[in-house]
């Protein structure tokens, strides 16, 4: 097997994936690096989308990172976190027409030709599918674990699976699967599950996986990345509030990703999320 890229001395490597598209998965990535960035970890994102970043839109960035004197991209810092897209260097509304060798020589370049010193834990938002960028970072970085997102919709969730049974096939180890965009709850404080109730929790039993909880679909979690600000910044004690639950070592490398694990025990406690994390860690 190939050596695994340096990165850096990165320590932590994280994977956000989702075999569908449109199912949320860049802006649970951008959350959970929030809320990790919030418990003092220093944080890098990678959009592996090539074909479809969305980190710059979501985070605000409309400018071109810097070269190093050792002719590396320097990630562009915002909200203290370290941020690498090849959405950065090219314009939004041109379309990358690549074929795959294009799209993997460019995935190389974010991951060593990145300055990442600095950066302990680095959250990878990766494109939907199964292909050459999740084959080539399971073979050439280190990773920790992945987290798996979906709907409830029964096709998101087929996707979902196979996704699942990817990574078990190249030992990539699955910290778990949310379950995003799970209901909605109308004003009168009726809930309704529109894509289906409970599909994403028993595909996670069934393939011995964790389930890290639901999060709703949430008007002000889109109006937050529509203004590149994430959703834990813009809005830190709301009913759609997302949580990462570590072991008191604080070491990814062993902890458990819990987010949004008991909705009504956040609200309980007075709906601060930071509050939550603080008494459970």
């Amino acid at each position: 097997m190939d050596e695994f890229y340096d990165l850096d001395g990165v320590k932590n490597i994280i994977l956000v994936a989702s075999a569908k598209g449109g199912v949320g998965k860049s802006t649970t990535a951008i959350n959970i690096a929030t809320a990790l960035n919030q418990l003092k970890h220093n944080i890098g994102i990678l959009d592996a989308d090539i074909y479809g970043p969305s980190i710059p839109k979501m985070l605000g960035i409309n400018e071109k990172p810097k070269i190093s004197e050792d002719k590396r991209f320097i990630p562009i810092e915002k909200f203290n976190m370290k941020c690498m897209s090849i959405g950065f260097l090219i314009d939004q509304k041109t379309p990358l027409i690549w074929r795959g060798p294009m799209i993997i020589k460019a995935l190389k370049q974010m991951l060593h030709g990145v300055v990442w010193a600095g950066v302990d834990t680095l959250l990878i938002d990766l494109p939907p599918g199964t292909g050459d960028v999740q084959l080539t970072l399971s073979q050439k970085v280190n990773i920790s674990g992945v987290v798996i997102v979906s709907t409830p919709q029964e096709l998101a969730l087929i996707d979902a699976i196979k996704g699942i049974n990817m990574f078990k096939k190249v030992n990539v180890p699955i910290l778990g699967m949310i379950e995003n965009m799970s209901y909605l709850k109308t004003k009168s404080n009726e809930i309704i599950d529109i894509f289906g109730k409970g599909s994403v929790k028993q595909a996670a039993i069934d393939n011995s996986i964790n389930f890290l909880g639901e999060i709703p679909i949430e008007k002000k979690i889109s109006e937050a990345s529509d203004k590149g600000i994430p959703y834990l910044i813009e809005n830190s004690a709301e009913d759609a509030s997302k949580k990462i639950f570590l072991k008191r070592e604080g070491n990814i490398e062993d902890a458990q990703l819990i987010m949004n694990e008991m909705i009504e025990d956040i609200k309980n406690q007075g709906g601060d999320i930071l509050s939550y994390i603080k008494n459970n860690l």
